[in-house]
């Protein structure tokens, strides 16, 4: 049977430091010459996701910024990307003017990535930007209004504020037709939630379909942490969640292993594919 293993990564495969272990890099490359066919899921982009996963042998494209695109680590080209539609476009963009709406927008063109931000005075965002900045030589755009982004290829928004302050925003969003979101705590600080948008066609979930059906896996198993990872789970043959996990995500899954304190991912990969 063939089998794509896909992890997601931040609270499930990275360490709380936000890197991997050696002795994950090193479970992972080991499976990986072995045949084992592994991948990951995240609502990362690319600049961070490829610094991150420099020292594994991936060769099975990876699933970004929750399935708004599917991205080639080998040859460093998309392979699918899922913009807005113009209409939700438009309306997405008045909500966020509206509310002064503090985040990051995303437009992929030509396969390049452009980040887009009005106001960072916010702590959290601007501690999300400077990371980035610093650990991946991430570039970012400042402009005046996001609405000057209605003509080019928006494909994801980013924001980030209290889950009080989140929730009124969310309830006007979910209703829409072609958009979906991830509504979730961060990982790293605590009292903010992320709110992210995307196009009802990208998702963890259709994202996953697509890597499946090109390669023509039989099964696919994936391990998370999140909220943003139930589209995945529903998604899988078989659903693993790590000790750290939210509830609701331990409720839908099939097996709970170790925290991802503790390599629970590479050692649950090591000890149960006996074929290695």
């Amino acid at each position: 049977m063939k089998t794509l293993y896909v992890s997601d990564l931040d609270g499930t495969l990275l360490l709380p430091n936000v890197t991997l272990s050696k002795r994950t890099i090193r479970i992972l490359n080991d499976l990986i010459k072995g045949g084992v066919h592994f991948s990951v899921a995240t609502a990362r982009s690319a600049a961070s996701v490829k610094h991150i996963l420099k020292d594994v042998d991936i060769n099975i494209p990876v699933i970004l910024m929750n399935g708004a695109c599917i991205y080639d680590l080998e040859t460093s080209r998309y392979l699918q990307v899922q913009a807005f539609p113009e209409e939700s476009k438009k309306l997405l963009l008045d909500i966020i003017d509206e509310h002064k709406l503090k985040g990051f927008a995303y437009t992929i063109k030509d396969n390049k990535l452009s980040t887009y931000y009005e106001d960072i005075s916010l702590k959290p965002l601007y501690d999300y930007y400077q990371e980035r900045v610093d650990k991946y030589n991430k570039k970012f755009t400042k402009i005046n209004s996001f609405s000057t982004l209605m003509d080019q290829p928006l494909m994801y928004f980013t924001i980030m504020d209290t889950k009080k302050n989140l929730e009124p925003i969310y309830n006007l969003i979910v209703d829409m037709t072609e958009l979906d979101h991830t509504f979730y705590k961060d990982n790293y600080t605590a009292d903010i939630w992320y709110l992210e948008v995307y196009s009802t066609k990208a998702s963890k979930y259709n994202a996953l379909q697509y890597v499946r059906n090109l390669y023509e896996y039989d099964e696919v198993v994936c391990f998370g942490d999140n909220r943003n990872d139930l589209p995945m789970f529903k998604a899988s043959d078989l659903k693993i969640a790590v000790e750290n996990a939210f509830p609701e995500l331990k409720q839908e899954a099939d097996i709970i292993i170790d925290s991802n304190k503790e390599d629970s991912v590479a050692l649950w990969l090591k000890n149960n594919l006996t074929h290695i």
